[in-house]
């Protein structure tokens, strides 16, 4: 079992899969409709309210992503999705990837969910100390 990245041939996720017209309308709509539910939309981190432009699309789940040739599909369920800031999602990444449980021991849901719990009690802290 493996966290990284969506396998792909040629390894092409980020050059490919996150710059294709499928994931960039896919990634649109989500934030169209949870922004129309649910208003706001806050980073899964750091609680800060963003939008598309200032936002990103953490995977919890491949599922629904696949290359095919006639390009890719981006059929993600809503809730395998979740906003975090750049710096937020790149933080949760690092985590992941370093730690050896989180990124082959566990599937990508729950090593994000352990690895942001992780982020977040070491951010209260910091917040107490000050």
């Amino acid at each position: 079992m493996s966290n990284r990245r969506i396998p792909t041939a040629g390894g092409r996720y980020r050059s490919g899969f996150l710059k294709s017209t499928a994931w960039l309308a896919r990634r649109d709509r989500w934030f169209r409709e949870h922004t129309r539910a649910h208003g706001a939309v806050a980073c899964e981190l750091c609680d800060g309210i963003g939008d598309a432009r200032s936002l990103e699309l953490h995977h919890l789940d491949y599922t629904g992503v696949d290359r095919t040739s006639r390009g890719w599909r981006s059929r993600e369920r809503d809730e395998d999705l979740m906003p975090l800031h750049p710096a937020c999602h790149e933080t949760l990444h690092r985590l992941i990837d370093r730690d050896t449980v989180l990124s082959r021991q566990r599937t990508r849901r729950d090593a994000t969910m352990i690895a942001l719990a992780q982020l977040r009690s070491v951010t209260s802290e910091e917040v107490q100390d000050a």
